[in-house]
């Protein structure tokens, strides 16, 4: 550990630097660093209890229902609505908004999340992860949430993170003052600040992408992959393939090690949405974290962050890493059509 800091103590110290933070603003994050702490212990002792496997249920995705996804989801949902500081949720796993509770106390804030991203992955033991998003409600506190308060632009959000569980348990977030990163220290039970200021490399040597969906992209698309495999770019050799497929997995090694995920949009559904990643709970989230970590997520054109939903489960290609290969990326999409 670099400093013996708590999250709570970093937020503290920062406070006054987040627009209109409060101590409310504490006290979310510290529900949700308690919550983090809660499906933690149950994902480190998950082959010793029943919380592998499917539930035998399907979520609004039309996937299936991880038994670990389900109790993720839950724990957030009732630890958040009980912080007293949040006026709505949603969460990948739920259809609609999530209302607080008659009775509990409400606040100014909405949080979106993936309990439990990369839950493909839960019973063959790789690294999975939740991400989170935090906005600020537009309408006024004591009226009905409106729709508009969830589905704001990308470039809203006052806070986005992930917490990855791995080998340890990291929280990695950005409140709009740089990147930083925590490990959970299963000794004390706190978060200690480990990985201060994180800076993505400018130039990556990693791509990350299925290239089993090779098929259903569109010529540009290919062009983009082509262009890593070859000789033919600013390392004089092929980039070094890395994929997980866990988003917060591929996200936090190139973030760290430098690169590029790749998510292009694809043709193996024509009746359904081309992009497959959630824009509200994964691709916002990761691409207010790679900007403030000196990088950038597009979905091929467009800046990310410059996104309004116009639906809360829409879906978005996404490109995001290092500034030189998403730039690329970007400029082959514009000279040539998709």
């Amino acid at each position: 550990m670099t400093q013996q800091i708590t999250v709570t103590e970093h937020l503290l110290l920062h406070q006054k630097q987040i627009p209109g933070a409060t101590g409310q603003f504490t006290h979310l994050f510290n529900e949700l660093v308690l919550s983090a702490k809660i499906i933690s212990r149950e994902v480190n002792k998950a082959g010793l209890v029943d919380v592998l496997g499917f539930t035998g249920e399907i979520n609004v995705q039309g996937e299936e229902v991880k038994k670990l996804d389900e109790y993720a989801n839950r724990i957030l949902i009732h630890r958040m609505a009980r912080s007293g500081v949040l006026c709505a949720m949603a969460s990948e796993e739920n259809a609609d908004i999530i209302d607080i509770p008659h009775g509990l106390p409400q606040g100014s804030y909405i949080i979106i999340f993936d309990p439990l991203d990369g839950s493909s992955n839960i019973d063959v033991n790789v690294n999975i992860g939740t991400i989170f998003s935090i906005y600020r409600r537009k309408s006024k506190v004591g009226t009905p949430v409106q729709s508009s308060d969830v589905l704001q632009c990308c470039d809203e959000q006052v806070a986005a993170g992930y917490i990855l569980y791995g080998s340890s348990t990291m929280l990695v977030f950005t409140t709009g003052d740089g990147v930083h990163g925590f490990t959970l220290d299963p000794g004390v039970g706190e978060f200690l600040l480990s990985h201060p200021n994180i800076k993505i490399p400018e130039i990556g040597k990693i791509y990350s992408v299925n290239e089993g969906y090779w098929p259903y992209w569109s010529e540009a698309t290919k062009k983009v992959v082509n262009h890593f495999k070859s000789a033919d770019n600013v390392h004089g050799h092929p980039y070094s393939l890395r994929y997980i497929g866990s988003l917060v997995a591929d996200f936090h090694r190139n973030l760290i090690y430098g690169g590029v995920f790749m998510y292009p949009a694809d043709h193996r559904e024509p009746s359904k949405p081309v992009g497959k990643l959630r824009l509200m709970c994964e691709a916002a989230p990761m691409a207010m974290l790679v900007e403030q970590a000196g990088g950038m997520a597009t979905d091929g054109t467009k800046r990310i962050l410059d996104i309004v939903p116009h639906e809360l489960h829409q879906r978005v290609p996404l490109f995001i890493g290092s500034k030189h290969e998403v730039s690329i990326i970007r400029d082959i999409y514009e000279g040539q059509d998709g």
